[in-house]
């Protein structure tokens, strides 16, 4: 007799973390079923139904508490999720250019309805810390615990960096942090050319209505949009460049390390520790 596997719950809680992580947060039917099985083929097939004998007559249907297909269908539709195109980025051009402070450009984000991330995400993650900071620091996307908070770098990394900045006698209360992309992408898939392109209006205009004295960027996404390169961030990092606002203005950037990569390669610490050291001297330069 086969002995069955012992339930852990370690495991389980894993597994669900797992899933938690990939952008899965709904069961779509009320019986589990193995789809790595070899006796599983998926619903409807010969091999996934129960087999049944010729004079039995066909039982009537159960009733379900699974929503038809055509529900979710409609209820998107009814949403009104927009197909992310040149139009949506044109139209988030516009509307980026209308706000005339930090607080209009939060509303207007939050009213925007021309990417399909804002209806996968649980909340605009648009900045958190000072406004009014001399410095300002832009990633790429939130995470789940950002999505779930609706600040950005709130997880691992948002520690880690916290003590980054800790390191040059800054935090939160003197520094302003944000993010390319204010919506979580499903599952922390990495933004799409064109999810990309209709945000990039939002965030230069953020940029220029919070006129930060340094730029950081942090990690390869936010570097080759900001600063509008092919370059790869660990030939750019260390290195002083300028992002040009709509308007004209140039702003000193730093490109360096994102925390999220330095958590998996801690071996890279120095460089971002190096990085945060110019940006200090230049901050000291600029306020004398």
């Amino acid at each position: 007799m086969m002995s069955s596997t012992p339930f852990d719950p370690a495991s389980l809680r894993d597994l669900l973390a797992f899933y938690a992580d990939a952008g899965v947060d709904a069961a779509l039917e009320e019986i589990p079923q193995n789809r790595l099985s070899p006796q599983s083929s998926g619903r409807g097939s010969a091999r996934g139904q129960a087999q049944q004998r010729p004079d039995q007559a066909p039982r009537p249907a159960a009733a379900s508490s699974i929503p038809a297909p055509a529900a979710p269908v409609a209820q998107i539709s009814s949403r009104g999720v927009a197909v992310p195109d040149d139009t949506q980025a044109a139209r988030a051009r516009e509307m980026a250019r209308e706000a005339r402070t930090i607080e209009e450009l939060h509303e207007i984000l939050a009213g925007f309805d021309g990417c399909n991330l804002k209806f996968t995400a649980k909340n605009l993650v648009f900045a958190d810390g000072n406004p009014n900071s001399d410095l300002m620091l832009v990633g790429e996307a939130p995470g789940r615990e950002e999505d779930l908070e609706g600040k950005p770098f709130v997880g691992r990394s948002g520690k880690l960096l916290d003590r980054m900045l800790a390191a040059i006698g800054r935090d939160r209360t003197n520094a302003y942090i944000t993010n390319v992309i204010p919506w979580r992408p499903p599952g922390n898939r990495d933004p799409s050319p064109m999810e990309t392109e209709i945000c990039r209006p939002f965030i230069e205009r953020h940029i220029e209505l919070v006129r930060p004295k340094v730029l950081v960027t942090l990690g390869n996404p936010s570097t080759k949009l900001l600063l509008k390169t092919t370059t790869g961030i660990m030939r750019l990092r260390g290195t002083w460049s300028a992002h040009l606002t709509p308007g004209g203005e140039q702003i000193p950037t730093m490109p360096t390390l994102h925390p999220a990569y330095l958590l998996r390669n801690p071996q890279h610490k120095k460089l971002a520790w190096h990085d945060f050291m110019e940006i200090q001297i230049k901050l000291e330069e600029l306020s004398a």
